[in-house]
């Protein structure tokens, strides 16, 4: 439903402790940018964010055990509050971490290095008893953007950020875990529901 641009041409971490990644995109557009930011503290939301910083060769990744930006801002208020941290983020975001950090007295910063864009489908329909993925509230913008809800569809959502965005007379199923896979398996028992 969505697809990706990098809008950022170059990428200065210096000065910075501390960089907030919550998409693995944003860990490989600032793999393009820089390569600087793998000897960085990484706080990272998210399993396949936190595994994609890995792979490419962060040094130091912390994982907070809730996948939500929100959970991430709580710890680092606890954790990191005197790190200098950076936040790579997307053009939008479901929730403003940096003003609640930065409110509360953290050197808090961000760069736009991303962008999303909904990817229009005309002239298509889904059939009847559906089963739809949403892995982000821009998901299901960009869904909404081209098609129409049926009373026979059956939501997946990725998380509690992102149920939040669906109209409340659609049923939905949250994930056991804010992975694709996850949301996969779900779908894939949701007879079982």
């Amino acid at each position: 439903m969505i697809s990706f641009n990098r809008v950022a041409n170059e990428l200065d971490l210096s000065g910075f402790d501390a960089i907030i990644f919550t998409s693995k995109q944003a860990v490989v557009y600032a793999n393009e940018l820089n390569s600087q930011w793998k000897q960085k503290l990484i706080l990272a939301v998210g399993k396949a964010t936190a595994k994609e910083a890995l792979r490419l060769g962060a040094n130091s990744v912390y994982n907070p055990t809730e996948f939500y930006g929100e959970e991430l801002a709580n710890d680092i208020l606890v954790k990191f509050r005197d790190k200098k941290i950076v936040y790579l983020r997307p053009a939008v975001v479901a929730f403003d971490s940096i003003s609640l950090l930065q409110k509360a007295g953290v050197d808090a910063k961000e760069i736009i290095i991303y962008e999303t864009k909904c990817i229009e489908y005309k002239d298509r329909e889904l059939e009847r008893s559906s089963i739809v993925i949403f892995t982000s509230p821009s998901t299901i913008k960009c869904f909404f953007n081209s098609f129409k809800w049926d009373e026979t569809f059956k939501a997946i959502v990725i998380g509690k950020t992102t149920l939040k965005e669906l109209d409340s007379n659609i049923k939905a199923f949250v994930a056991d875990e804010p992975t694709i896979d996850s949301c996969i398996k779900k779908a894939q028992n949701i007879e079982n529901i």
